[in-house]
């Protein structure tokens, strides 16, 4: 016999099937366009951006995320539920779409028939496999979405429909296989390459042949009405997501990552700075709304939520996208709450888990711009005395600015204003000049680059704090004031290279001064002390150490520095015993967005609980590569009362102590 089947089986293929069918495929489409052309004009909405550059660039990253799922699958079950669906359900369509090719065009018009043959077994061991696959991974969703759902998975109308639908499609492409079955091929050596199909026949068989016959027409014409349903849902629904979760991968920030925009603060023209209607967004933060499909990912990893503060990225982004369809002239601060938004870390566990490529810290950091550039609000007195302290003394210690320098005293080196042949600019940064601890630190990293003949420099006094966590806060004009008095001291001693023992401050030196004129080149003191090593230049004497370590937000998410420190512990002679949040889902230590200068008055102490997380480690010392992290987590082992349990150090202490 020959190998394939009569497309159109039973139902004809004459006017009487192809008209209604193609009207009613041209209707559904139709309004497919017009739901998504109304959505778009919500986008509009926003302030323009560019990011349609670099279009083979970003089409290769859309194609590789949405054809290997690869943000989706980060997160193993859900993700291979999803990844096993989304991979079936395309090889059902594009299955569909060579029936239409072959029947409609090929066959009709040329005479040409392809699903034959070898080609037309595997075609239909394949695409029924791909039913099946997507019929079982559809019930894995629908049972953790509806009987083991994770706390907070909100479950809406939308999520019902779409189970219903997608079932009904698949119920019915199964029945309608087997009704064909029962009445052509049972019995043929054509019918095992059709397993579930032949189940389906076997089970309905005793219907008789007009039974059959009537079962079949009757169920295509209804597999055909949910099939463009489906196409109608689309927009309505968060079906949606099919489009603009795709899209969004386009449309990803491909600056630095975690760069945030530069406000022209001298333009003339401007009514306002920051962020406080929709209007003011872009069309990108409007558009990530509709990508979001409230998997709860990013709520899972935020620190704040975790620790019983009122913020919650899923929530932010869907209450963003209901002013923008619903309420368009509302106050997105008094929507969202400033409670929500001062909570933020800016650890941007969300951004890196998000399936969606949505960019929540950024629209926070404009909607706290708006609260402090135009109305002068900040969470706290504290961080209003730290600002003012910033603008005296350009730190937020309160500390007088000539001592910036005083801790270099009998370690040898100069500054720039005495002498500036040297091979590195060491930026210290605030903690690192005048915290008693972080100068610990500081003079660790000077012994490591003396023991290496690095001949290094500071500014001292001429220094002032990088403007990281008043930009975070949302004064971005302190932040542009200090970073351009900066840029001149660099500028008139020719500087070429900077090291910081900060990531925060190398963050913002590498990715926000180039803004604002500032080009030489910024290393951070992990990845400059593992060249020393791997150049030989620098020796050190392994010796047991038991440690964990902590990614700082800063080196770890933003920048993807996460090999360097561990060479560092390892050629130190440390047994690192990793947390179970490490890497890029390491917990925040609290300091993070701006954070470090105000008080944590609203449910758990977030760097309590990273220390707990090190202490069940059972390893003696907890490891941290940032200033920031360091002081939280001295103060949180106090809090947590792991005195003489667990010792916070700095990577530079470690290697400094163990100098050949």
């Amino acid at each position: 016999m020959e190998y394939t089947r009569e497309i159109y089986w039973n139902v004809g293929h004459g006017a009487w099937t192809l008209v209604p069918m193609y009207l009613l495929a041209i209707f559904a489409i139709g309004l497919l366009v017009k739901g998504f052309y109304g959505r778009v004009k919500i986008y509009q909405q926003g302030q323009p951006l560019v990011r349609d550059d670099q279009r083979l660039r970003r089409l290769v990253m859309m194609l590789q995320n949405v054809l290997l799922q690869k943000k989706v699958s980060r997160v193993i079950w859900p993700g291979l539920l999803h990844g096993l669906f989304f991979w079936g359900f395309g090889l059902l369509f594009i299955g569909t779409t060579l029936i239409v090719i072959q029947a409609d065009f090929t066959d009709l018009l040329f005479d040409v028939k392809f699903l034959t043959g070898t080609f037309y077994k595997l075609f239909s061991i394949v695409l029924d496999i791909a039913g099946l696959v997507c019929m079982i991974m559809l019930g894995g969703l629908l049972v953790r979405r509806y009987f083991y759902a994770p706390e907070g998975l909100e479950t809406k109308n939308d999520d019902a429909i779409m189970h219903s639908l997608l079932f009904g499609i698949l119920i019915t492409g199964f029945l309608i296989e087997g009704a064909r079955m029962a009445v052509t091929e049972l019995g043929t050596p054509l019918a095992p390459w059709s397993p579930v199909g032949l189940l389906v026949a076997n089970a309905i068989v005793g219907m008789g042949e007009g039974g059959l016959l009537a079962l079949h027409k009757v169920t295509w014409w209804f597999h055909l009405l949910l099939v463009m349903a489906f196409f109608i849902l689309i927009p309505l629904t968060k079906f949606r997501h099919i489009l603009t979760t795709s899209a969004n991968y386009f449309f990803t920030d491909l600056g630095p990552k975690g760069k945030l925009v530069t406000l022209n603060l001298e333009d003339e023209d401007a009514e306002s700075f920051g962020v406080s209607k929709i209007g003011e967004m872009t069309w990108k933060d409007i558009f990530d709304t509709d990508a979001c499909t409230l998997c709860m990912r990013c709520q899972d990893r935020c620190p704040a939520f975790a620790t019983g503060k009122p913020l919650s990225p899923m929530k932010v982004i869907n209450q963003l996208g209901e002013v923008a369809f619903d309420a368009p002239d509302s106050v997105l601060v008094d929507t969202i709450g400033k409670d929500v938004l001062w909570a933020c870390t800016t650890c941007r566990a969300c951004q890196e888990i998000c399936p969606a490529a949505i960019e929540h810290v950024n629209k926070i950091i404009d909607l706290r711009r708006s609260m402090v550039l135009m109305e002068g609000e900040f969470p706290g007195e504290e961080v209003m005395a730290a600002m003012e302290a910033t603008e005296v003394n350009g730190n937020p210690l309160g500390v007088g600015y000539a001592e910036r320098g005083d801790w270099i005293t009998d370690l040898g080196i100069k500054t720039l204003a005495e002498d500036t042949e040297v091979e590195i600019l060491f930026f210290v940064g605030c903690y690192g000049s005048f915290d008693k601890r972080n100068i610990a630190v500081a003079k660790s990293f000077v012994k490591l680059c003396q023991a290496a003949d690095v001949k290094i420099g500071i500014l001292g006094k001429e220094e002032k704090c990088c403007g990281e966590p008043m930009r975070k806060m949302g004064n971005e004009y302190l932040y542009q004031t200090l970073a351009n008095e900066n840029i001149e001291t660099f500028k008139s001693y020719g500087v070429q290279k900077i090291v910081t023992a900060c990531p925060h401050c190398f963050n913002t030196l590498k990715k926000d001064y180039q803004d604002l004129g500032f080009e030489a080149e910024v290393m951070t003191y992990t990845v400059f002390l593992e060249e020393l090593l791997k150049s030989g230049r620098l020796r050190i004497n392994a010796q047991d150490l038991s440690c964990t370590y902590h990614d700082s937000c800063y080196l770890g998410r933003h920048n993807d520095i996460y090999e360097a420190p561990r060479k560092l512990i390892e050629a130190a002679g440390g047994k690192l015993v990793e947390m179970e949040k490490n890497r890029a889902e390491a917990f925040c230590c609290s300091a993070g967005g701006g954070r470090i200068l105000a008080e944590e008055n609203i449910g758990e102490r977030i760097n309590i609980r990273r220390v707990q997380m090190a202490a069940e480690t059972g390893a003696d010392v907890l490891v941290s590569n940032c200033p920031f992290c360091l002081t939280m987590f001295e103060d949180g082992v106090k809090g947590a009362e792991l005195e003489g349990t667990l010792k916070p150090k700095d990577i530079a202490e470690i290697l400094a102590e163990r100098i050949q």
